[in-house]
């Protein structure tokens, strides 16, 4: 199977494939409470321009270093934040999983396209997610996601997660 090194069963790789959907498809039904539990309690979530990366830099363009901060951020959109109403479609590339200590490392590339009421659709950001996963209980759950943008110019207001 593609993107399944060894040591990663086919069954792990689907699970982690299936949870990577599942991310994308809760951010474009605008699920946002809902994608919140896709995190452990004292996740870490961060979107960081490659450049940054490449440069060392820290920068993050969002921060959220806890479930309570992504649910804040949430509230926040919901009730205090105005900006441009559009619809999210998120492209989620194939998964690439990795064992690292009690859990799993996971990649994919992302494309991620807005539509705004006045019937435009634009490219909005490219990159790749990286996520640290571990099982909490029976479910596997986001430690840490960051989504590495391929520029920090970013053409309107970066107010929902990718």
């Amino acid at each position: 199977m593609t993107g399944t090194p060894r040591g990663v069963s086919p069954e792990m790789h689907l699970e982690v494939t299936m949870l990577f959907e599942e991310y994308g498809r809760l951010l474009d039904a605008d699920s946002l409470e809902e994608w919140t539990t896709l995190f452990v309690p004292d996740c870490r979530y961060e979107i960081m321009s490659r450049e940054n990366i490449e440069q060392n830099l820290p920068l993050s363009l969002m921060l959220c270093d806890s479930r309570d901060m992504l649910d804040d951020r949430v509230y926040s959109l919901r009730e205090a934040n105005v900006f441009n109403i559009h619809y999210d479609c998120h492209i989620i590339g194939p998964v690439r999983v990795t064992p690292q200590g009690d859990g799993w490392t996971a990649t994919a590339a992302y494309s991620l396209f807005q539509s705004i009421q006045a019937g435009e659709t634009r490219l909005f950001s490219v990159g790749r997610y990286h996520a640290e996963l571990r099982r909490v209980d029976t479910v596997l759950r986001i430690v840490r996601m960051r989504v590495v943008v391929d520029t920090g110019a970013i053409l309107t207001l970066l107010a929902t997660p990718i």
